[in-house]
């Protein structure tokens, strides 16, 4: 009674009652330069100052492939993939520090410092001194997130890059169960190194395409897709166990025995909201053979490209069979005479070459006989740990997604509606629109597994994301207004072809910018992962954008409560 009073307590404090503001530079309460001289002593010499990936890049005479290799800039504490979010847009005079125009750098929205941990310990200390002295921090992995969570002005970031290990078993007890075959990753370890060390013990593991998103960061706390989902489900569904450090300091287990309530939430609640983890375990299965049949399509015309989408909407069961993933990504290139292209990847698991083909055919026949131009077709059968990351991902740019998830009945009542998206969408003039489909399957037979996974995800059959994009020639104000024009025409465009009134989104690719998140990240979950977040951070350190409990504190900092 007295631990639920005390939640209760601190939950109405934090809703107002008693409206505070962290510790910023310039304030009294503010870590003084000994203090942090002391902390960096507690964590071994590992406090950093921080600068942004721009001025960084100066610093060291990093070459333009540099600047946009993902791989690279992760060894950079102050950079995000998308460095947009490095920049502070909105304060007056904006604060940006940009590619090749470094000479009036500003901080923005980067961390002040950052404790680049490599033991629990490191943490630990990170998250009481943050206690402390009431300051506002970060926490981040690869800085592979499209949501800028993983930075934040005048903070303190928690660095998790260098926790790199891996390793496999044959067996991992939960309580009195076996789960058989696992690997634990620590958090700083990306897909591409997973995915070939796999390899090396013949195993593979259910993860994206991205090379630099790290299995243990943010990833299954959004869920994590696959192309493999239809056949395994989604990451956070293969997901066992989670290390992390409390917002109290301490350094515990979650699974389904221990902070039962907290694995829970981990698995789906949304990144950045409770905790700084350290490793994962998830479940492994044996590698197996893949193919993955690719192929461009041209259209003259965006009637004709709402066509063929339509056509490929009245197709999508004929993969149900093999369980194949694929993305479909449509490219609005305003070519007279090709307007669009589509890259088509299927991705099928022990199938070969010629089954794929005979899968794809159907739908490539049909869209050729209204006009559409095949312009090739390739098939490839590797191990699947080879076929599924990329090389590298690109950094150093601009981008905002949005995204929704369109339900599977939506594909069997309504692919004209799913095509008239595409037609507005490309009137519009977006720039692409990337199609995914990594549910259904496996992912809708999960529905019976216990976690904080929106519900949607269970009667989903695609995810759907449209991209923005901008250079640094567009001014800050122009930035801002152009995501908010992104935000206002084309997405409800978007949810409107979900069928629903109340249409949800991979919370990992999609925007801060979405007016009720609660609903469209989290679904009915929302009011038990608060409470959740009440018991295991009551005093809100761990604040994000559009995460749980962000709604108590001011959108654009983070710094006070409203």
């Amino acid at each position: 009674m007295l631990i639920t009073l005390s939640f209760t307590l601190s939950a109405l404090l934090l809703h107002g009652v008693n409206a505070r503001c962290r510790s910023q530079p310039g304030q009294p309460g503010f870590p003084a330069a000994q203090d942090w001289a002391t902390l960096n002593e507690t964590v071994e010499g590992r406090l950093l100052a921080v600068v942004p990936s721009a001025k960084a890049c100066v610093d060291v005479g990093c070459t333009p492939e540099q600047w946009s290799s993902a791989f690279y800039r992760d060894a950079l504490p102050g950079q995000m993939t998308n460095y947009q979010w490095e920049q502070n847009y909105t304060s007056s005079p904006p604060e940006l520090c940009l590619y090749n125009e470094t000479s009036s750098c500003s901080q923005g929205n980067v961390p002040v410092y950052a404790i680049n941990a490599t033991s629990p310990q490191h943490l630990q200390a990170g998250v009481l001194f943050a206690s402390q002295h009431d300051i506002r921090v970060a926490v981040k992995s690869s800085g592979h997130d499209y949501l800028g969570r993983s930075t934040a002005r005048d903070s303190l970031l928690l660095w998790t890059q260098y926790f790199r290990d891996i390793e496999f078993a044959n067996s991992f007890t939960v309580g009195d169960e076996d789960k058989g075959s696992v690997v634990t990753v620590g958090s700083g370890v990306n897909l591409q190194a997973l995915y070939q060390a796999g390899k090396a013990v013949d195993k593979m593991i259910v993860a994206g395409s991205a090379a630099t998103v790290s299995a243990g960061g943010g990833y299954t706390q959004g869920a994590g897709h696959s192309v493999f989902s239809p056949v395994y489900g989604l990451a956070a569904d293969n997901t066992l166990q989670y290390e992390i450090v409390l917002a109290n300091g301490s350094f515990v287990t979650a699974n389904e025995v221990s902070n039962a309530n907290l694995f829970w939430a981990l698995r789906g609640g949304g990144a950045g909201s409770w905790g700084v983890i350290t490793s994962i375990t998830m479940r492994t299965y044996p590698a197996f053979p893949a193919t993955l049949h690719s192929a461009y399509i041209t259209f003259n015309s965006t009637n004709q490209a709402a066509e063929a989408m339509t056509i490929h909407a009245q197709h999508i069961f004929d993969l149900d069979v093999y369980r194949a993933g694929q993305y479909f990504n449509l490219y609005n290139t305003g070519v007279a005479g090709q307007e669009s292209i589509l890259w088509l990847r299927t991705y099928f698991a022990n199938v070969s070459g010629d089954e794929a083909q005979t899968a794809v055919a159907p739908f490539i026949t049909d869209v050729q006989a209204i006009g559409a131009t095949l312009i090739n077709q390739t098939v490839e059968t590797v191990v699947a740990n080879d076929i599924v990351a990329n090389s590298d991902d690109t950094g150093g740019y601009n981008i905002v997604l949005a995204s929704r998830l369109i339900p599977e009945t939506q594909y069997r009542q309504n692919t004209s509606a799913i095509g008239a998206a595409y037609k507005t969408l490309l009137d519009q003039g977006i720039l692409a629109i990337l199609g995914n489909l990594v549910a259904g399957g496996k992912v809708a037979e999960n529905a019976n597994i216990s976690s904080a996974i929106l519900p949607k995800w269970r009667t989903a059959k695609t995810h759907i994301i449209l991209p923005a994009t901008w250079n640094d020639t567009v001014s800050p104000s122009d930035a801002v207004a152009l995501q908010e024009r992104f935000f206002s025409q084309n997405v409800p465009v978007l949810a409107a072809a979900t069928g629903e009134d109340d249409s949800g989104a991979y919370s990992n690719e999609d925007n801060v910018l979405e007016p009720d998140f609660k609903t469209t990240f989290f679904g009915p979950n929302y009011d038990r992962l608060l409470s959740i977040k009440a018991r295991y951070d009551p005093d809100d350190l761990f604040i994000v954008r559009a995460g749980v409990g962000s709604e108590r504190w001011d959108v654009e900092s983070g710094m006070c409560t409203i």
